[in-house]
């Protein structure tokens, strides 16, 4: 598995795609469908999946293009739906839902949801080998905000415990930022605490 990262538009979200066996699939395409397709052109892959941690426009601008031109499905928490369209810049675009526990095989990669509710109510981190992507849930050093419609902070406590419960190390590729680590979240990140 290869894990590329493309922080793109104004709020520099984190695209990255996960590759394997020539395919990959694209997690948080907020932004630049084309240079997303370009990427995956220029590195001889073909998209399998789009997967969202959670509905924000940030997150999901690029994904209706993308989807088309790859004709592969999306995939979102089902708890995202509920969101108002100012936050989702108009109807979401997805093809299927996830939920807890769900295990799902693209481009050659075994990737588990986890439900993480808090910054949104359908937020999730999808795990993959020793890797964890965390949408806005967690980040370097801090969490994610719940100040916006849907984002609730005893919720997102409940998760970022739960995530600090989990023994093994893991990589954590979050929805801004520098990439971390699980156990140098949990020893150093206060809201892991």
């Amino acid at each position: 598995m290869q894990v590329f990262t493309l922080p793109l538009g104004a709020y520099q979200t984190n695209t990255y795609i996960v590759a394997g066996d020539g395919r990959c699939v694209i997690i948080d395409p907020g932004y630049a469908p084309e240079t997303i397709a370009r990427f995956l052109e220029k590195n001889g892959l073909t998209a399998d999946a789009i997967f969202l941690t959670h509905g924000h426009f940030d997150h999901v601008g690029a994904v209706k293009a993308l989807s088309a031109q790859f004709a592969c499905p999306v995939y979102i928490h089902e708890a995202e739906l509920s969101m108002p369209e100012a936050m989702t810049a108009g109807t979401l675009h997805y093809t299927h839902t996830y939920g807890e526990g769900d295990r799902i095989e693209k481009a050659g990669v075994s990737f588990r949801v986890l439900h993480t509710p808090g910054h949104t109510p359908g937020s999730v981190c999808l795990m993959a080998e020793d890797a964890c992507f965390s949408g806005d849930t967690l980040f370097a050093g801090s969490c994610g905000r719940t100040d916006l419609p849907g984002g609730d902070w005893a919720t997102i406590r409940r998760s970022l415990k739960r995530l600090a419960q989990m023994e093994n190390d893991l990589t954590v590729y979050p929805g801004h930022g520098e990439s971390t680590t699980l156990a140098a979240e949990k020893r150093y990140n206060p809201y892991m605490q």
